[in-house]
């Protein structure tokens, strides 16, 4: 692997990490407004916004990440889009996938400062 290709992976998963900070404040948002009629509970498309990152000739800041919002179902009575069991359970799977790829981040990062240092 050369250099580009090391920074390239780098800056790929601290834009995971930017995305799963932006899910956590949209499902905490939900969560707030599970009782607000006419709520729609919004979501980051992960697939689509990882996939728009990765696009050959994409810039830095391309794969901006897609919100989507969820229609309430036909039998909500307000209109409100939010499930607190799914968003609970959207915020454990976030918590985790966050968790797992700050740790990937941070021993790549600790293996280029030992590449920088030609192996001290």
């Amino acid at each position: 692997m050369d250099g580009f290709a090391l920074d390239t992976l780098t800056q790929g998963l601290q834009r995971v990490l930017d995305l799963r900070q932006q899910q956590h404040a949209l499902t905490a948002s939900n969560l707030a407004n599970a009782e607000t009629p006419g709520f729609r509970a919004k979501f980051v498309d992960f697939e689509r916004a990882l996939s728009d990152a990765l696009e050959p000739g994409a810039a830095p800041d391309a794969g901006t990440s897609e919100i989507r919002e969820l229609a309430p179902n036909p039998w909500s009575a307000d209109g409100n889009s939010v499930l607190p069991e799914r968003e609970q359970a959207r915020l454990q799977e976030n918590a985790l996938m966050y968790r797992a790829v700050a740790q990937g981040l941070s021993k790549r990062l600790a293996l280029l400062k030992f590449a920088a240092n030609d192996g001290r």
